[in-house]
Order: structure tokens, then sequence, then C-alpha cells
């Protein structure tokens, strides 16, 4: 920084003014926080933060749902699963209890995301599912269920951070 520069007009740390450290940092950050939401292969101009090119607001009721948020509403939607499973008498080593906590996961998402729109993770964490475009129907509840338990289309994201699973079935996780 110059003498006659003040520092909200000197570079910003990375902004590629030199090649100090402030630049070998944001290629880092750029590289450890993933592909970023400006432009990023959307085609469409760019973006100024997830879910805009949805039509969702940036933040509060609506906004998309943070990836933190919703693992932790499906660690409590498995571990009802799950603890439901052993109150039956299911052994959880078993592939009755395996099973049976499959069922009871698959069950709880198809029936209150088909009536409610949450499941008792989702309403914990203050999410929903609902559908772009138009309301959340049973035969898009039931493509979403199945796709998150095959697993892998839930931890593969877009820019916007929506699960493959999500898009799919037409289905969007936003804050309540």
């Amino acid at each position: 920084m110059t003498s006659s520069q003040s520092p909200a007009q000197s570079p910003a740390p990375g902004s590629g003014a030199g090649s100090g450290t402030g630049s070998r940092r944001s290629a880092l950050g750029g590289w450890l926080e993933g592909p970023g939401t400006t432009g990023v292969g959307s085609g469409q101009g760019e973006q100024e933060y997830r879910g805009q090119r949805l039509g969702l607001p940036e933040s509060g009721s609506g906004s998309l749902a943070p990836q933190g948020r919703r693992l932790g509403a499906l660690i409590v939607d498995w571990a009802i699963a799950y603890f439901l499973a052993a109150a039956f008498g299911w052994q959880p080593s078993s592939a009755q209890g395996q099973w049976g906590t499959i069922a009871i996961f698959a069950a709880e998402h198809l029936l209150m995301l088909s009536l409610l729109g949450f499941t008792l993770g989702k309403r914990l964490f203050g999410l929903r599912v609902g559908r772009l475009g138009g309301p959340l129907t049973p035969l898009h509840v039931i493509v979403r269920t199945v796709l998150l338990l095959l697993v892998i289309p839930a931890v593969v994201w877009d820019q916007d951070g929506r699960g493959l699973h999500d898009r799919l079935a037409g289905t969007v996780e936003v804050r309540k």
C-alpha cells in the first residue's frame, strides 16, 4: 500500500494483484471451498448466491437449506429409524435389523414428506422439502426417497448445493 492509498483502496488479499501470500491463499481457499457460485457452469450469467438461479431468496425462509442442517436432519431421521427398529427387537447387526431400519427410514420420509413436507429431523432443523414450480406430490416424494436410499445421488451436488436426488425429483430443500 502506498502512502496515498487508504486501506479501503488497497487491493484485497487474493484479488490477483501481485503474487504475494494473499493470492496463494485465495487459490488454496477456492480449491478447499469447492466450486464457487459465480457463473460456474450455469450458462445463465453470474450467480451471487446459492439458489439464485432457482428463484430462491438469499437468506431466511424459503432460502436454500445449508448442507450442515441437511446432514443434521438426516442423522436425526436415521437415528429415529434405528431406535424404532431396535424397539421392535431387531438386532442392528442382523439383516432383519438393517433392512428394518431402512424400511422405517423410507416410511418416515414417504409419509411425512407427502403429508407435511418435512420429517422429524427436518422439522427439528427448521427445514422443509418443496417442489420448484408447483406443489409437492407423492410421486415426487417417492422418486426423492428411492434416490436418497441409493445414497450416491444424495452425495452428488450441483453448484446450488442441491443433491442429485432433489434435481431428478424436481424438489428442493429449503429453510422453513
